[in-house]
C-alpha cells in the first residue's frame, strides 16, 4: 500500500531515468540486430561460400534474434517505468495540492490521513477521518468540518488512485522476464508480455489515440508531432498498428512489424508444438468381421483427427508464409551469380496472418527511392505463396537499378487484399478487387506521404487480378502513381486507360503471345475475343489465355461495329462484342512487346525482353520500351 509519506516524497525522475536506462540498451539492441542484418551477414555472403558461411551465418542470425528480442523486452519495461513514473504524476500532484490547502487552513494531516482540525464551535470534536462515513461524529455545525471532511476525501482518493497504478505496474513488470535462454528466445512470451503492457499503460499510452481511418497524410502528421521516446513507445506496445499505419516511415513500419513477425512466429510454434503432444490417433476405420459394419464409436475419431489436421495444416501455412519472409530477411546482400548486385535491405511494410494472410515487402527503401515500383499478385496468392511473388521483385529491382543510371530503385511486393483464392469459383468475382481497390489507394497514397525529399516517380504494377485491383483503386478512389504496368490482365473495371488516373501514355499492357507448343503456328478464330488484336482467339492455343476467359467478367463490353454486318447476315464466327482488355487496341494502353515470354506467369523470367520492358517504364525511359506496333 501507498502511503501519504511514500506517495508526497516520491521522486518520479527516478522512475524516468531507469526508462531511459532501458531505452538506451533497447535502441542499442536494435541498432546492433541491423548490424548484424545488413552488415555482417550481408558481407559475409558476398565473401563466403559452402558450409562454413552457413554455420556462420546460423550463428549471426541466432545472435540477431537475440538482440531483437532485447529489443522487444527492454523496450516494454521501458514503457512501463514511463508509464508508471506519467501517471503517478496525477495523484501525487492532487496529494500535494490537498496536504497544501491543510496546511493552509492550519488544519493537522497524520500518517493514515485523518485531518484534524481548530474548531470554531465550542465543545465540538476537532477530527475528520479519511473517509467521510467513518467520522467520529454527528455533524457539529462547525465550518471547518466541512473543509476538513473534503480535504479528507481528496486524500483518500489520491492515495485510492495512486495504489491502482502502483498495482497494476507491477503486475506487468512481474511478468517481465526470461527464462535467460538466448539460444531460442521466447517470442510467444515476448506476445504475452506486450498484451500485459499494453493493459498496464493503457491509460498512458492510449491505442486509441492511434489514427484509425485517417488519411496517410493525416497519419503522418499525428506521427510527427510525437516525441522520439513516444515514438518508440508505441513501437514497443503497438507494433501491430503502428506497423499498419499508411504515412508513417518506410524504417518505422519495418521495426513495429519485424517485432510482429517474431511474436506471431512464436505464437504459431506453440500452436503446433501443443497439436503434437495432443495428436490424435489417426483414424483407420475398423469393421466388424461379423456385420462388415463400421464399429460404433470410430466417426468420432475419424472427426477428432479431420479437425486436428486442419489446424496443423492452417499453421503449416502460415509458418510457410513467415519462413519465405525471414528468407528474404537473410538475402540481403546475396549475390546468385557472378556479376549480380548484392540483394538490397528488405523492409517489411506490412504483416499479418487474417485471413488468407497480408504483407508488404520492399526491395530498398521507398521512402529514399528516387524510383519505386509496387507489385500487386493476383488470384491464388497468399502468405504462404509470397515467396515466388517477392522473387518476381527482387529481378525487376535487379534489372531496373542496372538501367536508372546511378538513381535508388525500391520494388514493393503488395499482398495488402484478400486476393481471390479459386480459379474457378473466386477469380470472376468483382468483391475482392472492390475492397482491395481502396486499401490499394491508401498503401500508395502512404508511400508518397512518408517520402523524403522530392517526390519520387510511382509505377503501380498488377498481375492478373492483381489489375483488376489497380482498376477498381482508380474506378473508387485516386490513384496516386505516375504509371500503371499490366501484365495478362482479365480487365480493369474501367473501358479506357484515361479513366485511371494517368494519362493514357502512361498505361502499360502486356500479354504472353503464342502458344508455347503451337509456337509459330496461327490462331485459328472462335467465339472469344479480347485478345490483343481486338480479334477472336481460342483462350486453350494462347500462351496466356487469361484476358480472353477473364474479359468476360471483369472488362467492360462494346459491339465490334466490324463484324456485326456479317453476324446479323448469319456469317460471323462470333458474338459481335469486343472485351475492353487493356490488351485490346480499343482500351488505349501502350501494348508491350513480351518477346518469347509464355504462359500466364513468364512476365518475370531473367533476360526476358518483357522483364527488361517492366524495367523501363518503372525507371522512366519510356523511349527504350519496345511496343507490339514498333
Amino acid at each position: 500500500m501507498v502511503t501519504i509519506k511514500e506517495l508526497t516524497e516520491l521522486d518520479r525522475s527516478k522512475f524516468s531515468g531507469a526508462a531511459g536506462g532501458w531505452a538506451a540498451v533497447s535502441n542499442r539492441g536494435s541498432a546492433a540486430m541491423d548490424r548484424v542484418n545488413n552488415e555482417m551477414i550481408a558481407k559475409l555472403q558476398l565473401t563466403q561460400k559452402g558450409r562454413a558461411e552457413e554455420a556462420v551465418r546460423t550463428s549471426l542470425e541466432r545472435l540477431s534474434s537475440n538482440f531483437q528480442y532485447i529489443h522487444a523486452e527492454c523496450g516494454l519495461i521501458r514503457t512501463a517505468l514511463s508509464g508508471l513514473a506519467s501517471e503517478l504524476e496525477g495523484p501525487q500532484r492532487k496529494l500535494k495540492e490537498a496536504l497544501a490547502d491543510a496546511a493552509a487552513l492550519k488544519f493537522t494531516v497524520d500518517a493514515n490521513g485523518a485531518v484534524k482540525y481548530p474548531a470554531t464551535v465550542p465543545y465540538a470534536p476537532n477530527l475528520s477521518g479519511a473517509q467521510p462515513k467513518d467520522a467520529l461524529f454527528v455533524t457539529s455545525g462547525d465550518p471547518n468540518e466541512g473543509k476538513a471532511r473534503a480535504i479528507a476525501t481528496r486524500i483518500a482518493a489520491a492515495l485510492s488512485e495512486a495504489n491502482e497504478i502502483d498495482g497494476r505496474y507491477a503486475r506487468a513488470l512481474a511478468m517481465l522476464k526470461t527464462d535467460g535462454n538466448l539460444k531460442e528466445p521466447n517470442w510467444a512470451d515476448v506476445a504475452r508480455d506486450t498484451k500485459e503492457i499494453q493493459g498496464a499503460a493503457g491509460k498512458y499510452l492510449k491505442e486509441s489515440d492511434i489514427p484509425k481511418g485517417k488519411t496517410p497524410k493525416e497519419n503522418a502528421a499525428w506521427w510527427g508531432r510525437l516525441s522520439q521516446a513516444q515514438r518508440e513507445e508505441y513501437i514497443s506496445v503497438h507494433p501491430a498498428s503502428i506497423g499498419a499505419l499508411d504515412g508513417l516511415p518506410a524504417t518505422v513500419r519495418d521495426d513495429a512489424n519485424r517485432l510482429v513477425l517474431a511474436e506471431t512466429r512464436g505464437n504459431i510454434e506453440q500452436q503446433i508444438k501443443h497439436l503434437e503432444d495432443i495428436e490424435p490417433k489417426k483414424y483407420q476405420q475398423k469393421i466388424n468381421p461379423f456385420t462388415g459394419l463400421p464399429i460404433q464409436g470410430e466417426e468420432e475419431k475419424r472427426y477428432a483427427w479431420l479437425e486436428w489436421e486442419k489446424k496443423m495444416k492452417a499453421l503449416e501455412v502460415q509458418m510457410k508464409g513467415i519462413g519465405a519472409i525471414e528468407e528474404r530477411f537473410g538475402r540481403t546482400g546475396h549475390v546468385e551469380r557472378e556479376g549480380e548486385r548484392p540483394v538490397p535491405q528488405a523492409y517489411l511494410l506490412g504483416f499479418d496472418i487474417k485471413g488468407i494472410g497480408h504483407a508488404a515487402i520492399a526491395n530498398g527503401n521507398p521512402d529514399t527511392a528516387v524510383h519505386t515500383a509496387v507489385y500487386v499478385p493476383g488470384t491464388t496468392t497468399n502468405l504462404s505463396t509470397i515467396g515466388g511473388d517477392m522473387s518476381r521483385m527482387e529481378k525487376l529491382w535487379s534489372v531496373s537499378t542496372d538501367l536508372a543510371d546511378g538513381d535508388s530503385v525500391s520494388t514493393v511486393t503488395w499482398l495488402g487484399y484478400e486476393a481471390p483464392q479459386s480459379l474457378a469459383i473466386d477469380s470472376p468475382q468483382h468483391g475482392y478487387a472492390n475492397d482491395g481497390g481502396p486499401k490499394l489507394n491508401e498503401f500508395l497514397g502512404g508511400l508518397r506521404a512518408s517520402h523524403e525529399g522530392p517526390a519520387g516517380h510511382l509505377t503501380v504494377e498488377g498481375h492478373s487480378y492483381g489489375s483488376t485491383v489497380i482498376g477498381s483503386a482508380a474506378r473508387q478512389g485516386h490513384l496516386p502513381v505516375d504509371d500503371i504496368f499490366v501484365a495478362g490482365s482479365p480487365g480493369m473495371q474501367v473501358r479506357h486507360a484515361s479513366q485511371l488516373d494517368v494519362t493514357p501514355d502512361h498505361v502499360w499492357a502486356a500479354q504472353a503471345d503464342g502458344n508455347p507448343y503451337l509456337k509459330g503456328l496461327p490462331t485459328p478464330e472462335s467465339p472469344f475475343s479480347g485478345g490483343k488484336d481486338g480479334g477472336i482467339h481460342i483462350p486453350f492455343l494462347t500462351s496466356d489465355p487469361v484476358p480472353e476467359i477473364g474479359g468476360w467478367s471483369h472488362a467492360p463490353k462494346e459491339i465490334d461495329i466490324d463484324i456485326l454486318p456479317e453476324w446479323i447476315d448469319g456469317d460471323g464466327t462470333g458474338p459481335p462484342v469486343k472485351t475492353l482488355t487493356p490488351t485490346n487496341p480499343h482500351f488505349g494502353a501502350n501494348i508491350v512487346e513480351t518477346g518469347d515470354a509464355r504462359g500466364h506467369s513468364a512476365y518475370w523470367d531473367k533476360d526476358s525482353e518483357i522483364l527488361r520492358n517492366q524495367a523501363r517504364v518503372v525507371v522512366g525511359k519510356y523511349d527504350k520500351v519496345t511496343l507490339e506496333d514498333d
